[in-house]
């Protein structure tokens, strides 16, 4: 699981730039939205949502290396896919030691998203 340190830095990240609402996993948040694959009812969600002006939609995960690379990939491709649909972004968010990975899977699966360091 994360580490709350890096999920509340996303956060702060998040409200910088968020204008009109913000959602999370972490607490004191709405939680944002679950979206499930009906064939294998596997669950998606980002760690953080938020929308700008304008009404656009981006999602923020924080991004680490995890073992299961096409369940990362098949995530963060639904999330690009939807902010991308809101005329937002996927914000990916890697701490220092995971960027090298982060950006092998986006460009590997070629997922439209934005790597920041955090």
């Amino acid at each position: 699981m994360k580490n709350d340190e890096y999920l509340e830095r996303a956060v702060e990240w998040a409200e910088k730039r968020a204008s009109i609402s913000l959602k999370s996993i972490s607490e004191g948040y709405e939680n944002t939205k679950v979206f499930t694959k009906t064939s294998t009812q596997e669950k998606f969600q980002a760690d953080v949502s938020f929308i700008t002006e304008g009404g656009v939609k981006h999602y923020s995960v924080v991004a680490l290396k995890v073992e299961n690379q096409k369940q990362i990939a098949a995530k963060w491709k639904l999330l690009g896919l939807l902010a991308s649909m809101k005329r937002g972004q996927l914000h990916l968010l890697t701490p220092t030691g995971h960027k090298a990975f982060v950006e092998k899977i986006v460009n590997s699966y070629n997922i439209n998203a934005v790597i920041h360091s955090l």
